[in-house]
């Protein structure tokens, strides 16, 4: 099984607090994760699916269930299918605190990231600790793997099948359960040809300024519809919403968002490409780096940091601002080719934020960084995402 980042943190996590919330896309390996962590705590864990009717048949009474098992961890998988389970945890919680049970009770996976928070931070507050599993990055990855990551994207099942037919297959029937199952499960009320519309027409937009009219204006429904589902995709973990960064230096900013299909593979099967050579002959192929290399980056960094990009009226841009808590403002540039150099609009815009640190990020090899210019250094995508995991 391939070795998970995130392993240490979510044990840590464990030891600290009661409960913790594990949020991930669905088929992303929280199920994977998260047993594997159990299955070094038998016999004193418990795993229930709340999709699956055996399990919920134990949870007829899950005061009575639960209380049986006060020292073992019990780990709900797609636990927002139950939100009336987080009141009772609550109290099951500071009922094993007065016991001198203080951590270690509950791991709770979950697919929706904001219906999650909202349910579990209701009854939880102070008491659980939240991480996200994304699909596998870079750093998880081997050499052998890592050529076939942009393409096929970090969904286990996808990067690991045995061909990239399979992996098309995979990831399109993975595009159609979301449609037909997931969304509706949700409250999508549109056709699931509709969603699927909408998300290509994201896809081909991938990277650019969030224009919600437009969309809704080829979808033929209303601007707030297309929000709704908008905001939807993002609380699968599906689509991100890059927000402009916002400083006082006097120019005109770009306030709209930047909208990315999260996973590369999903946009690639999106588009309906297959291979490398697919992706480098299509018009969406820059914008497709770029969105891997930002997740990539995100990925790494720590949960206190802040991020965004940078854009003013008259064109000055940077790709990905990342603020450092301890180490200041990063300026990061996203280019494919590692012979590229960065905008003269990155360096407009480095002259108005006074960045501590420069970087021109690539696909080349992950040697040590070396200068370009104006204090700009070029570096690779790995060797980047491993100097901002070094600042957790």
């Amino acid at each position: 099984m391939l070795s998970r980042h995130l392993s240490p943190h979510l044990e840590t996590a464990l030891a600290d607090y009661p409960a913790v919330v594990l949020l991930g896309a669905r088929q992303v390996g929280k199920t994977t994760l998260a047993r594997k962590i159990g299955d070094g705590k038998e016999p004193h864990c418990i795993y229930l699916d709340l999709e699956r009717p055996s399990d919920l048949q134990k949870l007829t009474d899950p005061e009575a269930y639960l209380s049986l098992h006060p020292d073992k961890l019990v780990i709900l998988d797609e636990v927002q299918h139950m939100p009336e389970l987080f009141p009772l945890l609550r109290s099951l919680i500071d009922e094993g605190r007065r016991a001198g049970i203080e951590t270690g009770r509950f791991l709770l996976l979950g697919s929706a990231s904001g219906e999650l928070l909202r349910q579990s931070g209701e009854s939880l507050a102070g008491r659980v600790a939240y991480l996200e599993l994304s699909p596998l990055h870079w750093l998880e990855v081997d050499a052998e793997h890592q050529g076939a990551l942009w393409v096929r994207g970090g969904f286990p099942a996808s990067l690991l099948a045995t061909s990239t037919t399979k992996s098309l297959a995979w990831r399109q029937n993975l595009i159609t359960t979301y449609l037909e199952r997931d969304l509706p499960s949700y409250g999508a009320r549109l056709p699931a040809q509709t969603l699927r519309r909408l998300w290509t027409m994201l896809a081909h937009k991938q990277g650019g300024l969030l224009d919600v009219s437009q969309l809704a204006k080829g979808l033929v429904i209303d601007a707030k519809t297309v929000h709704r589902y908008i905001d939807m995709l993002c609380d699968l973990m599906l689509l991100r919403q890059l927000m402009p960064w916002y400083s006082n230096v006097g120019k005109r900013l770009v306030k709209s968002p930047k909208v990315y299909v999260r996973d590369s593979g999903l946009l690639h099967a999106l588009l309906g490409l297959t291979t490398l050579d697919d992706v480098l002959a299509h018009p969406v192929m820059g914008n497709s780096w770029e969105g891997f290399a930002i997740e990539t980056l995100l990925t790494a960094c720590s949960k206190v940091t802040q991020h965004g990009y940078y854009r003013t009226s008259n064109g000055a841009e940077i790709d990905l601002v990342i603020d450092i808590p301890g180490d200041g403002l990063w300026a990061i540039e996203i280019k494919k080719s590692p012979n590229a150099k960065p905008r003269k609009g990155f360096y407009t815009a480095c002259q108005d934020l006074q960045p501590t640190q420069r970087f021109l990020v690539h696909n080349g090899p992950d040697g040590e960084p070396y200068p370009v210019g104006d204090g700009v250094q070029a570096i690779g995508l790995g060797a980047l995402a491993k100097l901002l995991q070094q600042k957790q």
